[in-house]
């Protein structure tokens, strides 16, 4: 069985994000969770809210025993871009892109 959980609008750039999506693939929760906890990227935060919400989804809604379970899928979405403008010289102005991301992670037991 395959229990998901995401989190949408996260305030930070697709790229960021992947790099820690790419290190937690395919490990046991409890390692995912260890190493999540330890890392010194931004991204790391909001993919431990995201993997604990999908840990406690599979607990509560399936009954999976914690102990099994595994991160099987993760993948970062781009989301809505905000666009904002600063101010430069001659009266000019240029374009600042504030990124969010969607993070997806999906765990399960096989």
């Amino acid at each position: 069985m395959e229990i998901s959980s995401i989190y949408k609008y996260v305030g930070m750039s697709p790229q960021k994000c992947r790099l820690v999506a790419d290190q937690i693939r395919g490990l046991p929760v409890d390692k995912a969770l260890n190493i999540l906890k330890f890392s010194k990227q931004g991204a790391a935060l909001p993919f431990k809210k995201t993997l604990e919400s999908a840990i406690a989804n599979a607990e509560n809604n399936e009954g999976a025993d914690i102990d099994e379970l595994r991160v099987s899928k993760t993948y970062v979405n781009e989301g809505p871009t905000l666009k904002r403008m600063r101010a430069r010289a001659k009266g000019r102005g240029s374009r600042i892109l504030k990124r969010t991301s969607h993070i997806t992670i999906t765990v399960s037991d096989t």
